[in-house]
């Protein structure tokens, strides 16, 4: 299994920016596909982004498409999620996960086995 913990939320402006970070731990990094979901309160969990074990494929939802780009670095076995042009829609907490390889083009939270324990993100108006 792998250890998955997330850092880099906070407050920030609407119109700001933002990168999160996810270290992993455990079983090889490179062997698991990424993702980052989100949940804001009273509404169910929601893909945001995913990246294959390479780095070379990448999925996005419509909403944050040309706003927020994920990428990895499996030297340092963590994967990013830098998020530009903020809005108060994006107001959630963000959770990075891992899936099988295969699944990296899945947006269904079913597919990640490991999760973190989510970093909150807060943009203000």
């Amino acid at each position: 299994q792998v250890q998955l913990v997330e850092s880099g939320g906070g407050l920030v402006q609407a119109g700001g920016s933002l990168r999160l970070s996810c270290a992993a731990s455990g079983r090889t990094f490179s062997g698991y596909a990424m993702g980052w979901f989100r949940q804001a309160p009273g509404k169910e969990r929601e893909f945001v982004a995913s990246i294959s074990c390479s780095g070379s494929g990448t999925g996005y939802a419509d909403s944050v498409k040309g706003r927020i780009t994920i990428s990895r670095d499996n030297g340092k076995h963590t994967v990013y999620l830098q998020m530009n042009t903020l809005t108060p829609e994006d107001t959630a907490v963000y959770y990075c996960a891992a899936a099988d390889p295969a699944y990296y083009v899945s947006r269904s939270t079913d597919r990640y086995d490991y999760w973190g324990q989510g970093t909150q993100v807060t943009v203000s108006s």
